[in-house]
């Protein structure tokens, strides 16, 4: 169900002015926060706590928190699966863990980990959460929660026509978001488990959502080449669209995605061939992501100024009417981070492509420290300095409104955590 705008912003407000309870407050630490972004990135993550109320939220939110209290734990850490291995040990949850288990509510089949309100890939978001509190003793059903759900989606969801796994459980249909929602839980998992298959089906999905959604350009619109269409399928919620958040959603899984394929343990065959081509295809899968999210990130950069407003990328790409928004803006800038720490030769300062990339991240960073015009020509601060509210975001529940959303994205307060601490990690990794 998709609830209106006002009725939304209502719910949000009412959320915002509640406190969230002790045991998912964020705890500031000089290692967490060693770095001034240019806007209380604290308050930020309250908020995005206090106001998310959906699966994908608490996933993205759960992402966002291992990432900013736990990198060693998060993909872009140095060594995530040795880190794993401290889990059962540990005398206290790391904060992401503590507050995915809050967060997840037993089930089966789809909603395995959460109602996904009919979603395959929105549960699975938080299937990375489960699958390492799994690792401690005393919380084995958020194991058997993640194998039920990689179970599901792997085996029992609905394919289209080129076997991309289906968004929505009972009818086919491709949405951006799927590919950061489940492809990095499937990837963790089988990456974890020594499962190649498991692996192959994580990157393949990443490419068979491209074939399906890459906006078909004439030469009318030809700076548009390389984005995606937000949704397509045969019934209900078709939007062909170049939704800025739709794209930063599958950059950011196909992303970490990546990640995985180059910080997996090695992946041993039956035989010393097999283990060959294991260690081929891996490289082989690395070109092909990195070809994928490069296209993405490159049509964002190149897609023209009528695409963007007030230094934020538009909500829809290809409507230059529409507002400028923070909640995609910010993820692509978090991936643009992330790759310049991965991958340094393709997006850093040496690569062919010099200071590209992490200029128009920076950019965007330093927006959101600035101020904009309101609706009602109220000149306002891009985040809220008393509870850390980011605006204008995009309408968590229905991404086609036209009004800039102000009372706070739960996706896009996460999007920014995400922001700072792929900046943080990359400035301290002197690589920005």
């Amino acid at each position: 169900m998709r609830l209106s705008s006002s009725i939304t912003q209502l719910l949000l407000s009412l959320l915002l002015s509640t406190k969230i309870s002790p045991s998912t407050a964020t705890t500031s630490t000089s290692t967490s926060f060693p770095l001034d972004p240019g806007f209380p990135i604290q308050l930020i993550v309250s908020t995005a706590l206090n106001i998310s109320t959906h699966s994908w939220e608490f996933g993205t939110a759960t992402q966002a928190l291992l990432e900013l209290y736990d990198p060693d734990l998060s993909i872009f850490g140095s060594s995530p699966f040795t880190a794993s291995k401290r889990i059962p040990n540990a005398s206290t949850l790391p904060q992401a863990l503590s507050y995915a288990a809050e967060k997840i509510v037993f089930g089966t089949g789809p909603n395995a980990l959460a109602d996904g309100d009919g979603a395959v890939g929105d549960p699975a978001s938080l299937g990375i959460g489960a699958w390492l509190l799994g690792k401690k003793d005393g919380y084995e059903q958020f194991k058997d929660g993640a194998i039920e759900t990689y179970g599901y989606v792997t085996g029992s969801a609905p394919r289209a026509w080129n076997n991309a796994i289906s968004h929505r459980a009972y009818y086919v249909e491709i949405w951006a978001d799927f590919v950061s929602m489940a492809p990095p839980f499937l990837a963790y998992y089988a990456a974890d488990t020594a499962n190649i298959t498991g692996l192959q089906e994580a990157v393949y999905q990443c490419s068979a959502y491209r074939q399906i959604l890459h906006y078909n350009t004439s030469s009318l619109d030809a700076t548009f080449t390389g984005l995606w269409d937000h949704i397509l399928g045969p019934t209900y919620n078709v939007d062909a669209g170049l939704w800025s958040t739709g794209n930063a959603w599958a950059a950011s899984g196909i992303t970490r995605v990546l990640a995985t394929v180059i910080k997996a343990p090695q992946i041993k065959g039956s035989t010393h061939n097999e283990t060959l081509s294991i260690a081929q295809w891996r490289e082989s899968a690395k070109g092909e992501l990195t070809t994928l999210v490069k296209e993405i990130i490159d049509a964002v950069i190149d897609s023209g100024e009528a695409s963007y407003e007030n230094g934020l990328v538009r909500n829809y790409f290809n409507n230059p009417t529409i507002f400028g928004e923070t909640s995609g803006s910010s993820l692509f800038a978090a991936v643009i981070y992330r790759l310049v720490v991965l991958l340094p030769n393709v997006f850093g300062k040496s690569s062919p492509a010099g200071k590209k990339y992490i200029n128009w991240a920076e950019g965007i960073r330093k927006t959101l420290g600035g101020t904009f015009v309101a609706p009602d020509g109220t000149n306002m601060t891009l985040v809220d300095r008393t509870n850390g509210t980011v605006r204008p975001a995009v309408n968590p529940l229905g991404w086609g409104d036209t009004a800039p959303f102000m009372t706070g994205s739960p996706e896009g307060q996460s999007m920014v955590t995400m922001l700072y601490a792929a900046w943080r990690d990359c400035r301290l990794a002197k690589k920005c």
